[in-house]
C-alpha cells in the first residue's frame, strides 16, 4: 500500500492519460481532472481477479447473493446501514443508473431537479432523455455550499416536478450534507412525492473522521422515496471494470427499474465486475483506511501551497473525496483565460468550473489522488500559468 509509487498510465487507454492531445489538444500536460485515481487497486481485489483469470472460462456470469451480501456487510460496517439483500439490484455504472432511473420514473417532458454547480452528467440524463431540468442553486456560504430550501419549496409548489437528483456527498465540493438538510429535503419531497435519486458514490471516502449519512437510512419513508446509487469505482479505484450497486427499497420502484434495465439488455455485469466487488467490499477496508490518510495529506499540501504562493485561490474544504473545488475568481480571469494559461503555459488540465452549470463559472476541481510527487509537480504548474 504505497501510496508515493507512480505507475506509468499512458499506453493502457486511459482517458485521463490517453487522450490528453484528443480532448485537449496538448500532448505534454499533467492530468489532474477526471476523477480517478493513479494508485493500484487493493491488492486483495488483484489477487481475486488473477485467481478467476486463471481458471480461465469466462461464460455468462451472474451476480449471486454473495454478491449482495458483500455489499450489505459494507454498508452496516462503514455506514451503519442496513438493508436487505433483496433491495440490491447492479447496473455497469452510477451513470447508467441515472439514465435508467430517469426513464423508469419520468416520461417525457416531465420536470427533474437538479443543485447547480454539480457532477454534469446530471443535467445529461436528464435532458438526453427528453426531461425537462430545473435548477436549485446551492447558497455559498464562505467555503461551503448550502441547500436553498426556499427555492426548493416554491419549485416544488409551482411545478409538477417527478424526480430529484441528489448529490451526496457533494461532487465538486466535496460537502457531506447533515442529517437535519437531508431530513428536511426530504420531507419536501414527501409532501410533493418526489422521488429521491441519490447518489452516494463518494461517500465512502469521507475525511477527517466524518461520517457519511445514506438519505435512505433516515426513515421508512424516506427510504421507500429513495434510490441510492454507490460503486466500489471511486472508492477503490475499480471504474474501468463498470460496476455499481443500486439501493431500491420500494418494491414496485425496484420493479420499474429492473424492467428498464431489461428493456436494455443490461441484465448482467461482467466476469470481472462481479469478482472485483465481492473482493473490494469484504476485504478492502484497510487499503481504504491508509488511502484517506494520504489523500487529506495531499490536501493539506495544497493548502499550504495555495497559502503561500497563490493566496488569492480559495478552497471549498471537502468532507469527502479527492477532489478539491478551488475558486480562481479573485484572480480576475475569464473561464477561457484561465484554461489557455493552464494548459499552455502551466502545461495542467484541470477541470472547468462551468461544466458543472450555473455558479461554476470562475472555479476548477482538481483530483488529488495520485502520488505526493504529482500534486508537488501539478501545484508547481498551476503557479507558472498563474503567477
Amino acid at each position: 500500500m504505497n501510496f508515493n509509487t507512480t505507475h506509468k498510465r499512458l499506453g493502457t487507454q486511459s482517458v485521463k492519460w490517453d487522450l490528453t492531445n484528443e480532448l485537449f489538444g496538448v500532448k505534454d500536460a499533467l492530468p489532474m481532472w477526471v476523477a480517478d485515481m493513479d494508485f493500484r487497486a487493493p491488492q486483495e481485489v488483484i489477487d481475486a481477479l488473477f485467481e478467476r483469470l486463471e481458471h480461465g472460462v469466462f461464460g455468462y456470469t451472474s451476480t449471486s447473493m454473495k454478491t449482495k451480501e458483500a455489499v450489505v456487510r459494507w454498508l452496516s460496517k462503514r455506514h451503519g446501514w442496513e438493508i436487505e439483500p433483496s433491495f440490491i439490484t447492479f447496473s455497469p455504472g452510477v451513470v447508467t443508473a441515472l439514465a435508467i432511473a430517469v426513464q423508469a420514473f419520468t416520461e417525457p417532458g416531465d420536470q427533474v431537479i437538479v443543485q447547480p454547480p454539480v457532477y454534469p452528467p446530471f443535467f445529461e440524463m436528464v435532458k438526453k432523455n427528453g426531461r425537462s431540468l430545473l435548477h436549485n442553486p446551492l447558497i455559498e456560504t464562505g467555503d461551503r455550499y448550502e441547500m436553498d430550501f426556499a427555492d426548493l419549496e416554491k419549485k416544488l409548489k409551482d411545478h409538477d416536478v417527478k424526480l430529484f437528483i441528489l448529490c451526496n456527498p457533494h461532487n465538486p465540493s466535496g460537502r457531506s450534507w447533515t442529517k437535519e438538510e437531508l431530513i428536511k429535503l426530504g420531507e419536501l419531497c414527501l409532501q410533493h412525492q418526489v422521488t429521491v435519486i441519490s447518489d452516494e458514490i463518494h461517500s465512502d471516502l469521507m475525511l477527517d473522521g466524518l461520517k457519511h449519512t445514506p438519505f435512505a437510512s433516515l426513515s421508512q419513508e424516506l427510504s421507500e422515496l429513495s434510490i441510492t446509487c454507490i460503486a466500489p469505482s471511486k472508492t477503490f479505484n475499480l471504474a474501468g471494470l463498470q460496476a455499481s450497486a443500486i439501493i431500491i427499497p420500494d418494491q414496485a420502484k425496484r420493479t420499474a427499474f429492473t424492467k428498464v434495465l431489461e428493456r436494455l439488455g443490461l441484465t448482467s455485469l461482467n466476469t470481472f465486475a462481479v469478482t472485483a466487488i465481492e473482493a473490494a467490499y469484504t476485504k478492502g477496508e484497510l487499503w481504504l483506511d491508509q488511502l484517506i490518510l494520504y489523500i487529506e495529506n495531499n490536501m493539506n499540501e495544497v493548502r499550504r501551497f495555495l497559502e503561500s504562493e497563490l493566496p488569492e485561490i480559495k478552497i471549498f474544504n471537502p468532507d469527502a473525496s479527492y477532489l478539491l473545488w478551488l475558486d480562481c475568481r479573485a484572480l480576475g480571469l475569464s473561464d477561457q483565460e484561465m484554461k489557455r494559461k493552464l494548459l499552455h503555459q502551466g502545461k495542467l488540465i484541470l477541470e472547468p468550473g462551468p461544466k458543472y452549470g450555473p455558479g461554476g463559472e470562475g472555479f476548477v476541481r482538481m483530483n488529488v489522488a495520485c502520488p505526493l510527487s504529482v500534486v508537488k509537480d501539478g501545484l508547481n504548474r498551476l503557479k507558472m500559468a498563474l503567477s
